[in-house]
């Protein structure tokens, strides 16, 4: 355990909180966690999770303007300047998970064969195709976020299962403890998003 990796924790902890209340000062303390997270990552040769975090920013500064630029059938009952929770059709759910899936397994190679290609640059990463998958997981529970469909919170629960394993695996001390407490906050804001839906805000 290091520091980088108390402060990433600290960071997550503290955005996924906000993000569970439907606070947008979640996307402030988001950056400053995908600045860490790439630190930490690089350190631990998670490439996956580390090269998440430049797009990460990107779907973060997305999501900060639609959650505070709604349009006008947007719009939360509770507050007009916000953005109200939606939700997906089964269309988008099939064809959000077959791209996850597809991409998933693309990348998966490409992690096998960067520790091959250039040696001295990447470590061969622990688990290619569990860390591959987190990684489009994440990027589709973050895509879901930044549009605040309550079904982000399903798809964080996994993720964040599925971090544990990967954390315990890569000898991470504090980052499974931090994934347990993400479980523990996505219930709760599941549970918070799906009544926000259920009243227009």
């Amino acid at each position: 355990m290091n520091w980088i990796e108390i402060v990433s924790a600290a960071l997550g902890l503290s955005c996924v909180f906000l993000a569970g209340r439907g606070s947008k000062y979640n996307f402030w303390v988001g950056y400053a966690y995908n600045i860490f997270l790439s630190l930490l990552f690089w350190h631990q040769s998670l490439y996956s999770a580390m090269l998440i975090q430049p797009v990460s920013f990107a779907i973060n500064l997305w999501g900060h303007w639609r959650w505070t630029h709604p349009a006008e059938n947007e719009r939360s009952s509770a507050d007009a300047t916000a953005l109200k929770v939606g939700s997906l059709n089964l269309r988008s759910v099939v064809m959000l998970l077959l791209s996850a899936a597809i991409c998933g397994a693309l990348w998966a190679l490409a992690l096998q064969w960067l520790p091959q290609r250039w040696p001295s640059v990447f470590s061969p990463d622990p688990m290619p195709w569990l860390d591959s998958y987190i990684l489009m997981a994440t990027l589709l529970a973050q895509y879901l976020s930044a549009r605040k469909c309550w079904e982000c919170w399903i798809v964080w629960l996994v993720v964040n299962c599925a971090n544990i394993v990967l954390y315990v695996c890569s000898g991470l001390y504090l980052m499974p403890i931090v994934s347990a407490l993400y479980l523990a906050n996505g219930v709760w804001s599941l549970v918070s998003w799906r009544k926000k839906f259920s009243k227009n805000e």
